[in-house]
């Protein structure tokens, strides 16, 4: 690893906008909100309707929306909107009009008048669990327990995104301590989440929630199955999880989970995308023993 020179701060940052190719974002990072551009946003014919793109966190909600099909929440129908974050999209006047924050997923909810814009993967997982009320424990301990992973997530996130992702796969310069520091932290989470499963079948106890929703394409799906950031295993040494590789594999072979990660998917074999979708069928034009049976709800 290599180390950049010594930097000083100085006394007032200025904004120096960085067009390098070397990172794929790097021409949508600002230090301002609010829209690039005027661009309403498309609507299809469900209620509800996402704009995302198959990164951890938009696979979130994809699993989610397709696990309440499986489980025969027909009101869970929705039409998947591609938004490409590398060409800018999330920063067109519409998207921002539903998140201000300009990040990926978010959600628009025309089943009720006004209609409901949701914002955050965790926020959208919540909303949803309880608009269906399907996987969140009615107990209310065990729902508080569902709660305190579900937030422990989206704590943890930005030193696996943020932090380690960026340091280890995308930065122009390798900075040592950078990644050392990064890369500490997530192997501490990545410890935090086996020691939780050496005793809980799923990750909040005995029932698969929108904790097991949240963690999974991060932790599991992410790290553990090389998903992102230029396959991290053998840096990571993610084969010591012992427990956390079971529960990544068993969530990895459910229909409705596999289904969710082909949705606003742009990478990996072609019969695992599935860049919009609007309706269970979609799922027809690929390999069924790849993504399983469709769900049709009830």
């Amino acid at each position: 690893m290599t180390d950049t020179p010594q930097y000083t701060p100085p006394d007032v940052w200025v904004w120096e906008k960085d067009d390098s190719p070397n990172w794929r974002y790097s021409n949508t990072n600002r230090p301002i909100a609010g829209p690039t551009h005027e661009k309403a946003l498309p609507r299809g014919k469900h209620p509800l309707q996402l704009y995302s793109l198959a990164t951890p966190n938009g696979v979130k909600v994809t699993i989610m929306l397709e696990e309440l099909l499986a489980a025969g929440h027909s009101g869970a129908e929705y039409d998947a909107w591609l938004i490409r974050i590398g060409e800018g999209n999330q920063f067109g006047s519409g998207f921002v009009g539903v998140n201000p924050n300009s990040k990926i997923p978010a959600l628009m909810d025309y089943s009720q008048q006004p209609p409901q814009r949701v914002f955050e993967s965790g926020a959208i997982l919540l909303y949803l669990a309880d608009k269906f009320g399907a996987f969140l424990p009615k107990d209310s301990g065990k729902r508080t327990e569902a709660l305190n992973w579900l937030f422990w997530q989206m704590g943890s996130t930005p030193y696996v995104g943020g932090g380690f992702g960026h340091f280890y796969a995308y930065a122009p310069v390798k900075i040592k301590y950078a990644i050392d520091r990064f890369t500490m932290e997530v192997k501490r989470l990545l410890d935090v989440l086996d020691r939780q499963l050496a005793d809980n079948r799923f990750i909040a106890g005995d029932e698969y929630t929108i904790a097991d929703m949240a963690i999974w394409p991060w932790y599991g799906n992410g790290m553990l199955n090389g998903a992102s950031y230029n396959d991290p295993r053998k840096f990571l040494q993610t084969h010591e999880y012992k427990n956390l590789t079971r529960w990544t594999k068993e969530i990895g072979q459910r229909p409705a989970v596999k289904r969710g990660r082909m949705v606003n998917r742009l990478s990996g074999p072609p019969e695992e995308q599935l860049h919009e979708r609007h309706d269970a069928s979609d799922f027809e034009t690929r390999t069924q023993d790849k993504v399983g049976a469709p769900a049709t709800g009830s």
